[in-house]
């Protein structure tokens, strides 16, 4: 078996979506198909761009999407396109450079039509970027042969004599894209070292539909992307051809969907993590498919802690897993492996130069790990080097080959500029102070299901309510912003929702992307999302979320907390919850951001990747750490079939409450706990509300939940990491693991169909309690700063 090429790759994962009638519409023509010539380019190269940055300081000239041709960029694989490429993303007095830690108001698109772009040295990334490719015909980045730069793409730079110093926090590195590139280091001599992508990032993240073609030749060096540290994060639909590794990685957790690697000498090489998941890998011609650094067990000696693969098809490699040591149980290193399909691959899990753990061939793995596992109530582990229970997997939650269902980020790519239908030629300002409250709502009843909704980029400030009919298509430039606020957001006893997606009980189509939804303080009573929208019959994935986020401001450097910041919803220029109003150690009621980030209502379904909703505790645009508060983070009553690739922090009763759901599979979900507990102490400063299923805080439990679980059956959490950092912002209590007494809680009626998987935490005495008695201790399962535990299951 052998895998296809990158640009037939390419060409059959950009999707092409079919729309869903709109309901409750004036929709008289449904979208349909798309209608683009087969020569034309994308439509996001052709439609006027009205979008703008309203809080910068220079708003009026600011430009959000830049060409790289009308910066000079040739595109004809002979010119040297690289000043012209890194002009286009550094002008405007963009946040980077080392002289710039994050900003919100300096966003950009760089924009790369078809054409092959020469290039000598690095194109260094600026905070806020999405690069983005023509989808219809993916351009091409060419390393000439005199290449000198780190990387092709260079997402947190080295800056030179710094002493190892970058550009940005590794932490705290938010907000970039790639998307429809083809990067080529076929010319870059073999004897010197190449890389494809420096992806240092943190969350609000992502690659999708990327390439990297590199030298199939004996002896070669290079590499498709290296990551050596970070906090992220999601990447998906990738795909590395040749080159001494396709994927190089050390990230303190990181989801990864659909890669493929062919003809490397080792597919992914893992140098550290606290956890990383890895769903629907093809790996294909290549050596060794994993190659991990193994053994640390304490901070300074981490090494690659949590490894979670699901849905591997793996070809003609010798060695699917390598170790650089063995484990016995005392040495760290916890492997989980479900449904990997092997042909002829000799070895499945062995050690470098060593033993063969678990022989391979030509076989299917159903579920087997290495590591802790743990049953029931009973908090005694059982080290296991072999097959494991295998979580019931409902078939709602399973595509067609069997394995989870996936679906990557809806571009629209065969659709005309014709059926692109923009807010702002429609009367919406996006201007962070005009009142579009009614120009939105009229535009999804008039263009539901009609049109593709473009939101140009923009702050889009509503102060009712906006119902988004089944039906709709929404994209976003840049992560266009909705703000709410107003009087109708202010009671916490009568929370509504900012947007509702769907009426309930309603189902079709719903696809949101590149949007970000916030508030501006006080608004304690907002409901950022509430999601009715169930998918049709007989379809999956049809109502979703992609690369979209709720912004709430936290700080990610747990090392060091007084350094650089990032994302929000607070603690940023047009939100009113800034150091200057919300400074730490203070409990300023102007400072409650929101009652519920994401509400998954009983008859929904939902895909949602690449979704994250956070917390403020710092400043983004200014200095300084905040106290602002979210009562709830993501709460989920779905029957399902719900998938969720993403994650929720900082709010102050839970990050994820699951209750009466059914049918959820959860991919690593990496939560913090709100850095000022236990002052206040949750439910402070709400009140709990049962109408919402809140949790209860059984005694000596002073911090949020990371998830609870309640009355809910067949849920898999496949990779998690729940943390928890300080005490009121102090971090003595990480040497012992008492930041937190309890993190997740699964009650007496969902044992039976609960199946946990690559669990890591930090700072927390006991990572999983049962009925919210604590059931297993953090002090069985060292695993470098963090502790892992490998399975649990009824």
């Amino acid at each position: 078996m052998r895998y296809c090429s990158s640009f037939l790759f390419l060409s059959t994962i950009f999707y092409t979506s079919r729309v869903a009638s709109a309901l409750g519409t004036s929709c008289t023509s449904p979208l349909g198909g798309g209608t683009a010539a087969p020569t034309d380019p994308y439509w996001l190269e052709l439609i006027t761009h009205q979008g703008t940055s309203p809080f910068n300081p220079d708003a009026s000239t600011y430009q959000v999407f830049r060409n790289v041709k009308d910066f000079g960029a040739a595109g004809d694989g002979v010119t040297d396109d690289t000043a012209a490429i890194n002009a286009a993303m550094s002008s405007g007095n963009r946040c980077g450079g080392g002289s710039c830690g994050s900003s919100t108001v300096s966003p950009a698109i760089v924009y790369f039509p078809q054409g092959t772009y020469l290039v000598s040295s690095a194109i260094n990334t600026y905070y806020y970027t999405q690069m983005i490719g023509d989808a219809r015909n993916p351009p091409t980045l060419l390393a000439n042969s005199n290449f000198s730069g780190f990387a092709v793409i260079d997402a947190d730079p080295y800056i030179p004599s710094g002493n190892g110093a970058q550009w940005f926090v590794n932490q705290d590195n938010f907000f970039r894209s790639v998307r429809n590139l083809i990067i080529d280091l076929r010319q870059i001599p073999l004897g010197t070292s190449a890389i494809g992508l420096h992806w240092q990032v943190s969350q609000a993240t992502s690659l999708v539909n990327v390439v990297v073609e590199m030298s199939s030749a004996s002896g070669n060096t290079q590499k498709g992307l290296y990551m050596e540290s970070g906090s992220g994060g999601f990447m998906g639909d990738i795909v590395f051809n040749g080159g001494n590794i396709g994927v190089q990685v050390g990230n303190q957790q990181f989801t990864v969907r659909n890669l493929t690697v062919n003809n490397a000498d080792i597919a992914v090489s893992g140098a550290w993590n606290w956890g990383f998941t890895f769903q629907g890998v093809y790996i294909n011609n290549c050596q060794v498919g994993f190659d991990l650094t193994v053994g640390g067990n304490t901070q300074a000696a981490q090494a690659v802690g949590s490894e979670a693969i699901i849905d591997a098809v793996v070809v003609d490699t010798p060695i699917f897993v390598q170790s650089s040591a063995a484990s016995n149980g005392a040495l760290p290193y916890s492997l989980v492996l479900n449904n990997i399909q092997l042909t002829n691959v000799p070895t499945a899990v062995g050690v470098a130069g060593g033993a063969t753990i678990l022989e391979g061939g030509t076989i299917t793995i159903t579920s087997w790990c290495q590591g802790n596992v743990y049953s029931g109530t009973s908090g005694q582990a059982t080290w296991v080097q072999g097959d494991i229970v295998s979580a019931a997997k409902p078939s709602v939650l399973l595509g067609s080959s069997g394995a989870i269902f996936g679906k990557g980020h809806p571009q629209y790519a065969d659709y005309a500029t014709s059926q692109i239908m923009s807010v702002k030629s429609q009367g919406a300002k996006g201007d962070g102070t005009t009142d579009d409250t009614t120009a939105i709502q009229n535009i999804f009843d008039e263009y539901a299901g009609c049109m593709i909704i473009f939101f140009d980029a923009g702050v889009y400030y509503v102060t009712e309510t906006i119902t988004i009919p089944a039906g709709t298509q929404i994209v976003g430039e840049a992560w266009s912003v909705i703000l709410a606020g107003g009087s109708n957001f202010q009671s916490q006893n009568n929370p509504i929702p900012v947007i509702q997606a769907g009426t309930p009980g309603s189902e079709g189509l719903m696809e949101i992307s590149d949007m970000l939804f916030t508030t501006t303080g006080p608004a304690p009573g907002a409901i950022l999302i509430e999601w009715n929208v169930h998918d049709p019959s007989g379809e999956q994935g049809a109502a979703g979320m992609w690369d979209s986020h709720l912004r709430y401001v936290r700080h990610n450097d747990f090392k060091n907390p007084t350094h650089s910041v990032v994302v929000r919803l607070g603690g940023a220029i047009g939100t009113n919850m800034q150091y200057s109003q919300c400074p730490s150690g203070s409990t300023n009621a102007a400072c409650q951001a929101a009652f519920l980030g994401i509400y998954l209502t009983s008859q929904s379904s939902a895909y949602f990747e690449g979704t994250w909703v956070w917390t403020a505790d710092h400043d983004l645009d200014a200095s300084g750490q905040t106290s602002i508060f979210t009562g709830r983070g993501i709460l989920s009553e779905s029957a399902g079939p719900v998938w969720l690739i993403g994650t929720s922090e900082h709010a102050a009763l839970y990050q994820y409450n699951l209750a009466n759901a059914k049918n959820h599979y959860i991919g690593f979900a990496q939560t913090e706990t709100p850095y000022y507990q236990p002052d206040p102490a949750p439910p402070a400063p709400y009140s709990s509300n049962s109408a919402y299923y809140d949790p209860s805080y059984p005694s000596g439990l002073d911090a949020a939940w990371a998830m609870y679980i309640q009355t809910s059956s067949n849920i898999i959490i496949f990779g998690a990491g729940f943390y928890s950092f300080f005490q009121n912002y102090a971090q003595t209590c990480l040497g012992t693991n008492t930041c937190q007494a309890q993190v997740l809680n699964i009650d007496n009626s969902s044992l039976s169909s609960v199946t946990v998987y690559g669990l890591s935490t930090v700072g927390v005495t006991w990572q999983l309690s049962v009925g919210e008695t604590g059931i297993v201790n953090e002090s069985n399962n060292p695993d470098g700063l963090q502790e892992t535990l490998t399975a649990w299951y009824y």
